[in-house]
């Protein structure tokens, strides 16, 4: 019977060990008083726990006022940033970046390499394995430390499985088990995530983004995708494939794409497609760095295109407004940088094409790095934000070693 109860008593201080910090994680930073009652535990209780959790390193004071509090600056508790590692990494077509962050989504140190686009995806991750083992033992990080790794890739991933769909043709991702690949190389937890939808999770945590609950993230690039935060939650559909914005036919009679659909806002407001429109005028080996320059010193027509992409995009988003109304729409991707030359555009096909109600929706560029950078950031913050046993993971990592029975009799 003893051994019943210290068992007991040993699973229920565990149990308000991950509480607590759960708590923290969540809402952190919080004075004593109020952890208590967000627990629903008595003072002593929390102090007792509180005082174990910053013997391991867990949980640190940090002066100021927290929530709930009459404004004077106190001692509150926050998780420990230093405590633990969280990885991003992300893959686009031509890049490979590696991002590692601390409990608090402060960068600890970040890195990224360009590939070739008819590289392979395991050749892809062997890229990214490097690129971490070499920040690893540049910063004097611990592996052990980290809890998980958020991963970007280009495509639907299949929300039960892992795996990635279809997406445009030469896409080395497809139908690849990415979550058993990448589990089984990098050794930890893994989530793997369309990575415009990990884009949107960095600007909502570090970005044009931050401290909106619902909040649309575009991207226009080679491909136009969304990324959709809803009541401060990524929101993935069904099966994984919210978001394939650049797939919405805006002309039923339109150019076939290779989607299997006609007349997708891709064939009309991706980078392809204005490169086509402007190469005439340009030049054949025009770039989209190209056509942002000439736009930026007033080349009419390059400005003209760019602002036939704002307003195709925006009577899609008008639409999207009506069905979703979020607070905040980010714009990002290549042709984002374009500026206002593309947004305004956008802005007036939103207010001219949405309800009364909503067309009045904040749309802004994105403020992060483009593409993979972005991603990766995205990628650790995700691990933060969706790892459900988080807070376990990081009882477990400062747990005492078991003592040793060598030399024991039995």
């Amino acid at each position: 019977m003893p051994r019943t109860s210290s068992g007991s008593l040993q699973s229920l201080r565990r149990a308000n060990q991950e509480r607590l910090l759960t708590l923290l994680l969540r809402k952190g930073p919080v004075h004593r008083a109020e952890l208590a009652r967000l627990a629903d535990l008595s003072r002593t209780t929390v102090s007792t726990i509180v005082a174990d959790l910053m013997a391991r390193g867990l949980v640190v004071e940090s002066r100021g006022a927290g929530p709930g509090s009459d404004g004077r600056a106190k001692e509150t508790l926050v998780v420990n940033p230093a405590a633990a590692v969280a990885l991003g990494m992300d893959f686009t077509f031509d890049h490979v970046w590696v991002h590692l962050s601390d409990l608090g989504h402060n960068e600890i140190a970040g890195a990224g390499q360009a590939v070739d686009v008819d590289l392979g995806w395991a050749e892809r991750i062997d890229v990214a394995a490097d690129l971490l083992d070499r920040l690893i033992e540049a910063n004097g990080l611990d592996r052990a430390r980290i809890v998980g790794a958020g991963i970007g890739l280009p495509g639907p991933i299949e929300k039960s499985t892992g795996i990635v769909s279809t997406s445009l043709p030469g896409q080395p991702w497809s139908h690849v088990h990415a979550a058993d690949e990448f589990a089984q190389r990098l050794r930890l937890p893994v989530a793997i995530e369309n990575n415009t939808r990990l884009e949107a999770v960095a600007e909502s945590y570090s970005g044009a983004g931050r401290g909106v609950r619902d909040l649309l993230y575009v991207g226009l690039s080679s491909g136009i995708a969304a990324g959709l935060i809803l009541d401060g939650r990524v929101f993935r559909g069904a099966v994984g494939a919210a978001g394939e914005l650049g797939h919405t036919s805006v002309n039923v009679d339109g150019p076939a794409c290779p989607c299997g659909n006609r007349g997708c806002l891709v064939l009309h407001a991706g980078i392809p497609a204005v490169l086509a429109a402007l190469r005439p005028h340009l030049g054949a080996k025009a770039t989209v760095e190209d056509v942002l320059a000439a736009a930026a010193a007033g080349d009419r027509a390059c400005e003209g295109v760019l602002a036939d992409v704002g307003q195709m995009t925006g009577r899609v988003l008008a639409s999207l407004c009506n069905l979703l109304n979020p607070e905040r729409i980010v714009i990002g991707g290549e042709l984002a940088r374009a500026g206002e030359v593309l947004l305004e555009p956008l802005r007036t096909a939103i207010r001219r094409y949405a309800l009364t109600l909503v067309r009045e929706v904040d749309v802004v560029p994105a403020a992060l790095d483009l593409g993979a950078k972005a991603g990766a950031v995205g990628g650790a913050a995700l691990v933060l934000r969706e790892r459900l046993d988080l807070a376990a993971a990081l009882v477990d990592l400062t747990d005492p070693p078991p003592a040793s029975t060598e030399g024991v009799a039995s």
